[in-house]
């Protein structure tokens, strides 16, 4: 089951607006982390995902395990929040 979801975003990222649009359509909530305005929270997302770009999805589960997610990848994203 999944406890949480945080998505790490910039203002103008088109694959960041398909993620929030998945999940808004399979009625599940997220907490956004907009990287425009919050700067100082880019090495949160680079040390959780190894990459520099966004999209980046932290799916964490009842467990308190992560599945991370890079960018639009529903292949990856579909079963980390079914």
């Amino acid at each position: 089951m999944v406890k949480n979801i945080t998505i790490f975003t910039t203002n103008t990222c088109g694959y960041c607006q398909m993620v929030k649009t998945y999940l808004k359509a399979k009625g599940m909530g997220f907490d956004e982390v907009n990287l425009d305005s919050e700067p100082q929270r880019r090495s949160e997302a680079h040390r959780l995902s190894g990459a520099l770009t966004v999209p980046v999805t932290v799916v964490t589960k009842t467990d308190d395990s992560q599945e991370i997610i890079v960018g639009y990848n529903l292949a990856k994203l579909a079963p980390a929040v079914n």
